[in-house]
Formats: C-alpha cells, structure tokens, sequence
C-alpha cells in the first residue's frame, strides 16, 4: 500500500454518508490543514469515486490516490 509513504494530516471517517457529505466534511479538513498537507478520506459511498474527481478539479487540490477495498473507498488530497 503506497499510502504508507505519505504523511496523512487529517483522516476522514464519511462511512455510511452519501453525497454531498464526503465532499463537504472533505472540504471542512482541508481548510484545517495547511497548503500541501494532505488528507484522507474513507468512503463506502461507490459515487465517492467520481464526486472528488470532479471536486479536485474544480477546486484546483490535488487528487493525489484513489484505492478501494471491498467496501471502502479511499480517497488522498493534497490541499492546494
């Protein structure tokens, strides 16, 4: 798992969430964190997938990893 070289800042726990709720507890951890710190966030929303492609190009962070296990899907941005 390559996630282990990165520095995770902030972890966020959205299981169980449908959008828009990742996004926006997504959005709230990057405002904590400063620029280049990263966070991750643990969905099992399959949407989740597509919802933080769109939201990283939108908002300019960076989508740095996608993964996902049987029920969870893993998300890792980067803050802009």
């Amino acid at each position: 798992d390559c996630t282990m070289n990165l520095t995770i800042a902030k972890e966020v726990d959205t299981k169980g969430m449908a959008c828009p709720l990742p996004i926006l507890k997504a959005k709230r951890a990057l405002a904590g964190v400063s620029s280049g710190e990263l966070i991750r966030v643990v969905a099992t929303d399959p949407a989740s997938v597509r919802d933080f492609q769109a939201f990283a190009k939108q908002t300019g962070n960076e989508l740095v990893e996608q993964t996902n296990t049987a029920s969870e899907y893993i998300h890792i941005l980067r803050r802009r």
